[in-house]
């Protein structure tokens, strides 16, 4: 699975399946995308479900790093996460990442393959951590007021991102994105 073919499949996959879906891309898109035959591809990843793992892994493996990052990078913790919806606005805006896909795929989860079902679901127990270590250092620091336990308003502040991504999608407008999390972050914000 390692090497630039597989790097450069893995990379159309999360690309395929930002645009369609699951169910909506197969590998004759890839193989064609990539100009190679869909033997290569089985080759490296033997089954659909097998290649959107991997897609996955890599997605969650930057997530770790890109928070990790804002951890190391930005001391205050509302800071961080604004720092973090800051990231996603760009992405909608210039359209290099507009939709994350594990949120996509959490939308086909009941008809997903097991495998791929306890990807999504690692991934957002994952970010849903980040936020909720985030919301409690905040509070300690006395920079984020919160309303209800750290894992609720992290679950909270999740699917309003996720959401207004969706909303983002739907209009082709960055600035409702933007005006929904910014509300949502001005919310806990201490006053």
């Amino acid at each position: 699975m390692q090497g630039e073919m597989a790097e450069r499949i893995l990379k159309t996959a999360e690309e395929l399946m930002v645009q369609r879906g699951y169910s909506a891309f197969s590998y004759a898109d890839i193989a064609d995308a990539v100009k190679i035959k869909k033997p290569s591809i089985h080759h490296h990843f033997p089954t659909k479900a097998g290649l959107v793992v991997a897609v996955l892994k890599s997605y969650r493996k930057r997530l770790m790093e890109a928070t990790e990052m804002l951890d190391s990078q930005i001391k205050n913790p509302w800071k961080r996460l604004e720092a973090y919806v800051q990231y996603w606005e760009g992405c909608i805006r210039d359209r290099t990442a507009p939709f994350c896909i594990a949120a996509l795929l959490a939308a086909e989860l009941p008809s997903l393959p097991e495998e791929v079902q306890a990807e999504v679901i690692l991934h957002f127990q994952t970010l849903s951590g980040w936020m909720e270590r985030v919301l409690k250092e905040g509070v300690k620091t006395n920079v984020i007021h919160l309303d209800a336990p750290a894992a609720t308003e992290a679950q909270t502040l999740m699917a309003i991102v996720h959401g207004a991504m969706l909303s983002a999608r739907t209009t082709g407008n960055c600035e409702v994105f933007q005006l929904v999390t910014s509300a949502a972050l001005q919310r806990i914000a201490k006053r």
